[in-house]
C-alpha cells in the first residue's frame, strides 16, 4: 500500500513545519535537501546541528548547508528581481524568519513558511515580509540522494499493546458474522419480488418476515456488542499509548522543554487519537472491507458482469481522484493543525499574563495577536474545508452518473429478460456494499498514510533522546557528603555560538556557603543548572565528592540536593502538598520544621485552613515573598546534601531574609547561592564572580 500512495517522480519541495521556537532555518534547509533527493527529518538534523533559542544566522545556515554537500550563493535581490532565483531558494523574512521561496508565477508567489504551512499570495504582499536576502542552494559532485528521515513505526504502538488479543478477537469475529448477515439481507428482497409478489404466496412471505427479522436482531445485538468491545479498546489503547508517551516525555532533557511552546506539545499529545481509533479498530475493518469488497464484488458479477463493471469503473474514478488530492489534503491538515497549536499556545500565555497586560494596558494589542492566530486557524480550516467540498462534489457528480448509467442498463436487461425485478433490487443492495465497502478501504489506507503526519509529531517526543542516567536505580545510590568540583567546563548552546561559560575551574567543600554573584546575562544561572545536572556541559566535567557526574547518575544524585530556581513553580494543591511534594506518606513534622527553617509556618497556620489552605498555578493566592518561602520550605524537605538558590531569597525583606540565611546556616549542609546582595556575599566562605564568560574567586 505505501507504494501505491507514494507519489514519487517528479522532485517536489516538500512542508516541513518547526517544531522548536527557533529553527525555522534547520526547516528551511530540510526542505531543499529533501527536493534535491536527501530526505532528512528535523530530529536527525537538529541533532546534528542544534541552535540556541536565538536561531541561526545565514552564516550559520551556510555552514550547515556545507556540511549537507551543498553549494550556497548568499546574494540581495529587489522584488523585481524576485523571479530570476534559482528555486527553491531560502529568503530572510519579516527580519527574523526564514521560509523557502517555492514558485513565483505571474503577480503572485508561494512559500513554504515552517511555521504556518505554504502560504500564496501576490507580489505587492510578498514585498512587505521580504529583506533582500536570499540563500540559493544547489548540490555538490558529493552530493548523495538517500533517505536519512527517522520514523516512529506504527508497529511500536502495536507491539507494546497489553491485555487486548482477546477483545480484539471479539470484535473480529462480531464483525464476521455482520457482514456474512450483510450479504445475507439483499436475497430477503429478491425472494419477496419474484417468488411471493409473482406467486402470491403469503405463508412465505410470514416465514421469509420472520426469518430476516430474527437475522435483523441478530444484527443489532451484534452491532450493539462490537460498539460496546470497541469503545474499551479504544479507550485502553489511548490509556496505554498515552501514559507511556507522557513517561517518556517527563524524562526527556529540560533543554527539550525550553525550545518548545506548551500549545505545540499538547497538539502533539493530541495525535495520539487517530492512532488509537486505527489499533483498535481500523486494521480489523480494513481487513474486513477488503474482504467483503471481493465477496460483494463476486455476487455482482453473477448477477450482472456489465452492471459490475459500470460500478467499478466508477470506483476506479474515486479512488484516483482521492489519492490525487492525498497530498493537497495532508498539507493543509497539517498546516490546520499547527495554526491550532499556535493558537493554544498564544492563548495560554494570554490568559498566564493577564496580570501584565492589565497593568500595561494591553489587553487590545494581545487580543489583536490571537486574533490573528485564531485567524490563521479559521482560513486553514477553510482552506482544508474547500478543498473537502470539492472533492465531494466530484465524488457525487461520479456516483451520480454511475447510478443513472446503472439503473437505465439494469433496466435495459430487465426489458430483455436477462434479468428480474427482484435479482435488480438485490444488485442494487449488493452494489451499495460494494461501494460502501471500497470507499471505506480507500479511506482507511488514507488515513492509514495521513497516520505518517501524526507519527513525525509524536516522533518528536519519543524519538528523542532521553535526559541521561534518568533510569538509574536508587537502591544503589551513592550518599553524598556535599563536596562539587568543576573542571574545565566550559557551555554554549550551538557550536555556531559563542561560549557562554569557558574554561571554569573551582571546587566546594561540603558544608561551605558559596556565593556566585555577577551582572545579569552572564551565565549564572547556567552555572546552576549546569552543576545541578539539568543541562549538559560542552565540555569539561562535574564531580561530585570527586565522582564525575555522568557516573553517579543525576537520579541518584538529585535524590540528595534541592533547589529553588527563579522560575520555579508551585502545583495545584494543598500547601502542605506543595512542601511535601505530594509524598502520600509525608512527615508532618519535618514539613512544619521546614517551614519554619523558611520562616513561613506562622503565616500558614494564619490562613482559613492552615497546611490545608489550596495554592498553586494561577489561583495562588500567595504574594511572591510567600511563594518563594514555600519553595524554599519544599527544597529544605527533602532532607539535601546541597542546597542551590538561584536568587532563592530575592523577594523578601533583608530582615526576613536575615533570618532565612541564619536558620539555613546552622544546617552544615553545603549551599550555593546566586545573589547580586552585597549582604549575602558578605557572609560567604567562596565568593565567585561570573563576568566575561569566566569565574574568578574571591
Amino acid at each position: 500500500m505505501g507504494s501505491l500512495l507514494d507519489f514519487a517522480g517528479r522532485k517536489r519541495l516538500p512542508l516541513v513545519l518547526q517544531t522548536e521556537a527557533a529553527e525555522c532555518g534547520l526547516a528551511c534547509l530540510a526542505m531543499v535537501t529533501s527536493y534535491y533527493g536527501h530526505r532528512i527529518d528535523l530530529n536527525t538534523l537538529r541533532r546534528r546541528h542544534p541552535v540556541s533559542l536565538k536561531g541561526v544566522t545565514l552564516r550559520g545556515l551556510i555552514q550547515v548547508a556545507t556540511h549537507m554537500d551543498l553549494t550556497c550563493r548568499p546574494l540581495r535581490f529587489e522584488i523585481e528581481q524576485l523571479r530570476l532565483l534559482r528555486l527553491p531558494a531560502i529568503v530572510h523574512w519579516d527580519m527574523n524568519h526564514f521560509v523557502v521561496l517555492k514558485a513565483v508565477t505571474g503577480r503572485n508567489v508561494v512559500v513554504h513558511d515552517p511555521a504556518s504551512g505554504e502560504r500564496r499570495m501576490s507580489l505587492v504582499e510578498a514585498s512587505k515580509h521580504l529583506t533582500g536576502v536570499a540563500l540559493e542552494l544547489s548540490p555538490t559532485e558529493k552530493f548523495i540522494r538517500q533517505d536519512e528521515r527517522r520514523r516512529l513505526p506504527f508497529s511500536v504502538f502495536w507491539a507494546q499493546m497489553r491485555g487486548l488479543g482477546h477483545p480484539l478477537v471479539q470484535v473480529l469475529v462480531l464483525s464476521v458474522i455482520l457482514e456474512a448477515l450483510v450479504i445475507a439481507s439483499p436475497f430477503y428482497m429478491q425472494i419477496v419480488l419474484d417468488e411471493v409478489v409473482a406467486r402470491g404466496d403469503a405463508d412465505l412471505l410470514t416465514v421469509l418476515a420472520l426469518g430476516f427479522g430474527l437475522l435483523t436482531l441478530i444484527s443489532v445485538t451484534a452491532t450493539a456488542l462490537r460498539s460496546h468491545l470497541v469503545l474499551v479498546v479504544q479507550n485502553a489503547v489511548h490509556f496505554q499509548i498515552g501514559a507511556r508517551l507522557f513517561h517518556h516525555l517527563l524524562r526527556l532533557p529540560l533543554t527539550w522543554f525550553e525550545k518548545r511552546h506548551v500549545g505545540d506539545i499538547m497538539s502533539r499529545f493530541g495525535s495520539i487519537e487517530p492512532i488509537r481509533n486505527l489499533l483498535a479498530e481500523g486494521l480489523i475493518t480494513a481487513l474486513l472491507d477488503g474482504v467483503m469488497a471481493i465477496a460483494t464484488l463476486t455476487m455482482m458479477c453473477i448477477y450482472a458482469p456489465k452492471l459490475a463493471a459500470v460500478v467499478v469503473c466508477a470506483l476506479v474514478l474515486y479512488t484516483a481522484l482521492r489519492l490525487g488530492l492525498f497530498r493537497m489534503f495532508r498539507m493543509r491538515s497539517e498546516t490546520a493543525i499547527q495554526a491550532h497549536a499556535q493558537e493554544d499556545s498564544t492563548f495560554i500565555e494570554t490568559v498566564r499574563a493577564a496580570q501584565s497586560l492589565k497593568l500595561f494596558n494591553r489587553e487590545s494589542e494581545r487580543e489583536g495577536q490571537w486574533l490573528n492566530r485564531f485567524a490563521d486557524v479559521i482560513n486553514a480550516n477553510v482552506r482544508l474545508g474547500r478543498a473537502q467540498i470539492t472533492f465531494k462534489t466530484l465524488n457525487t457528480l461520479i456516483f451520480g452518473i454511475e447510478a443513472i448509467v446503472t439503473i437505465y442498463i439494469a433496466a435495459r436487461l430487465v426489458l430483455g429478460n436477462a434479468l428480474t425485478v427482484g435479482m435488480v433490487f438485490a444488485f442494487i443492495s449488493y452494489k451499495t456494499h460494494f461501494s460502501q465497502k471500497t470507499i471505506e478501504l480507500v479511506e482507511r489506507a488514507i488515513d492509514f498514510r495521513l497516520l505518517g503526519l501524526h507519527l513525525e509529531r509524536l516522533a518528536d517526543i519519543a524519538l528523542h533522546p532521553l535526559e541521561r542516567g534518568h533510569d538509574q536505580p536508587l537502591a544503589y545510590m551513592r550518599e553524598i557528603r556535599g563536596g562539587i568540583e568543576l573542571r574545565n567546563v566550559s557551555f554554549r548552546y550551538a557550536e555556531s555560538e559563542p561560549f557562554v561559560l569557558e574554561n571554569i575551574n573551582f571546587s566546594v567543600e561540603a558544608g561551605r556557603f558559596v556565593t556566585i554573584t555577577g551582572p545579569s546575562g552572564g551565565g549564572k544561572t547556567t552555572l546552576i543548572k549546569i552543576m545541578l545536572g539539568l543541562i549538559e556541559p560542552s565540555s569539561g566535567e562535574v564531580l561530585i565528592d570527586g565522582v564525575p557526574l555522568t557516573t553517579m547518575g543525576v537520579k541518584c544524585y538529585r535524590e540528595q540536593v534541592a533547589a529553588v530556581m527563579q522560575d520555579d513553580q508551585l502545583l495545584s494543591g494543598s500547601v502542605a502538598d506543595n512542601i511535601c511534594f505530594f509524598d502520600p506518606d509525608f512527615d508532618q513534622e519535618r514539613m512544619i520544621r521546614c517551614a519554619e527553617l523558611a520562616a513561613i509556618h506562622d503565616e500558614i497556620m494564619a490562613m482559613p485552613m492552615a497546611y490545608n489552605s489550596l495554592i498553586g498555578d494561577m489561583g495562588s493566592s500567595l504574594s511572591g515573598g510567600q511563594k518563594q518561602r514555600v519553595l524554599l520550605a519544599r527544597a529544605l524537605y527533602r532532607q539535601p546534601k546541597i542546597l542551590f538558590l538561584d536568587e532563592g531569597t530575592a523577594h523578601l525583606d533583608v530582615a526576613k531574609e536575615k533570618v532565612i540565611n541564619e536558620n539555613l546556616r546552622r544546617l552544615e549542609i553545603t549551599r550555593i547561592n546566586v545573589a547580586h546582595r552585597p549582604d549575602i556575599a558578605s557572609g560567604a566562605d567562596l565568593v565567585l564572580r561570573v563576568e566575561n564568560n569566566r569565574i574568578q574567586s574571591g
